[in-house]
């Protein structure tokens, strides 16, 4: 598509700048709605979509995170309904938090001239309340996959009159488990539909999915899959388990975010650092799973309103968080899943804001920082702050310029790495372990199982 640019004029009373937003096709009321909520310009996957949408076709949307996707399936939703109609549209998103900012953003976004009304079905909140919000005539409902499935088999969710579907961060849904879910609540809707799918990542499974529940649904791609978020500087530092603690403190201390999202890969880990950072002083909450909604959603709108500075968070726990003031991302652990990596960093540098990443790399976890770079398509930076401590990190590992071990792409290239190694190897030393003479697939099987 070929976008034909034009000289400004310059502003002034007589000849004021035109809204952006007026030339995707928006009504006055929604146009005003937007105006209020503070959007000045467009972005890509809005300028995109939206007309798109506008037009009743199905939707395949990849952006990255931070880039407005929210918006750009919301705005068309509400132009294409009609207040007092019943449910007409219904969107599914990965996680409780996600799905409650989904239903907030809608809400600002509605019309003052016909406000719709919303429902936000998920666990964790009286089903009683979600019920009569249905029957008390809800034109937009936002919710988790199984929630919305146990309505529908107690009949108090009806699909009978949806015009649109959305399945937003479809790529975190299948991570979860919410397949056969998704499949049954798109199946129940027999009649014609729109069906948007939006996602920071789209694979073969994805695709799969979405030719099986749309038609001819238009493409479009604002991310490439690639991590080019000029706004971000996103790095790793090799790091001994033993001194990651002292380094956030002097990470934290050094940065002075605005706001901080520590991320770690379990629910013991992210109570484990959050009560230590308490006890330093530091105005942290911690948010995961084992979490009762109410408990999760005081701690994010805590966060939202800057009441505390730090958010300690597993990645289910934080899926879909928004909030501008992010500055600095902390990944105590590494992913174990590349995908993931992207998810995190977009917490920061959000809508062209800057930001900060930082990943700690223990000598053992160079395998999974090759993942990530091979996902982003990026080399990712090696930093050296005045704030790593490296107390327990042996010399010989610290001054490497990346994280050992660093295996190759391929296994023949790892066999020939494992025959040809050192007798004498400082990674392994700093591990009290020795290389003895065995054979290759003995030797093989102990670095696996060594690596768990």
């Amino acid at each position: 598509m070929t976008i034909k640019t034009t000289k400004t004029a310059k502003k002034s009373p007589e000849n004021p700048s035109p809204n952006p937003w007026a030339a995707l096709g928006l009504s006055r009321p929604v146009l005003d709605a937007i105006e209020r909520a503070g959007f000045v310009t467009p972005t890509d996957i809005q300028r995109e979509l939206i007309p798109v949408a506008l037009q009743g076709r199905d939707v395949l949307g990849q952006a990255k995170t931070g880039t407005g996707k929210t918006a750009a399936f919301a705005i068309p939703m509400l132009e294409r309904l009609s207040p007092g109609g019943g449910l007409q549209a219904l969107v599914l998103a990965p996680t409780r938090e996600l799905a409650a900012q989904v239903e907030e953003h809608v809400r600002q976004l509605s019309p003052r001239e016909h406000a719709f009304r919303t429902v936000v079905i998920l666990g964790g909140r009286r089903m009683k309340d979600q019920v009569d919000a249905l029957k008390g005539g809800a034109e937009i409902a936002v919710g988790t996959p199984g929630r919305v499935l146990d309505l529908m088999g107690r009949k108090h969710l009806s699909l009978a009159k949806l015009k649109l579907v959305v399945l937003d961060e479809i790529d975190r849904m299948l991570d979860i488990g919410f397949r056969d879910d998704i499949r049954k609540i798109l199946t129940a809707v027999k009649h014609p539909h729109q069906t948007i799918f939006v996602s920071a990542t789209i694979d073969d499974e994805i695709m799969k999915l979405a030719r099986s529940y749309t038609t001819d649904p238009a493409e479009i791609n604002v991310s490439r899959d690639v991590l080019t978020v000029e706004s971000i500087r996103h790095g790793y530092v090799t790091i001994h388990p033993d001194d990651k603690f002292e380094s956030l403190l002097g990470m934290l201390e050094a940065e002075k975010p605005t706001l901080a999202i520590v991320f770690t890969n379990t629910k013991h880990k992210a109570r484990r650092v959050a009560q230590q950072l308490k006890k330093a002083g530091v105005n942290c909450k911690e948010i995961h799973g084992d979490l009762v909604q109410e408990k999760r959603e005081r701690v994010m709108k805590s966060f939202r309103n800057q009441h505390i500075q730090v958010l300690v968070a597993t990645d289910l726990a934080s899926r879909g968080l928004d909030v501008l003031e992010v500055s600095h991302i902390v990944n105590y652990d590494i992913p174990e899943d590349a995908a993931v990596y992207v998810h995190r960093i977009g917490r920061t540098g959000r809508m062209g804001r800057e930001g900060y990443a930082v990943t700690f790399v223990t000598p053992d976890e160079g395998e999974h920082l090759t993942d990530v770079e091979k996902r982003i398509n990026q080399q990712i930076e090696q930093f050296n702050p005045a704030w790593l401590v490296k107390k327990n990190m042996p010399a010989s590992v610290v001054h490497k310029t990346t994280p050992p071990p660093r295996p190759a792409d391929d296994r023949n290239a790892v066999s020939q790495r494992l025959r040809e190694a050192p007798a004498r190897d400082p990674v392994l030393e700093y591990y009290g372990l020795k290389p003895k003479p065995r054979t290759l697939g003995s030797r093989f099987r102990t670095a696996r199982k060594f690596r768990r």
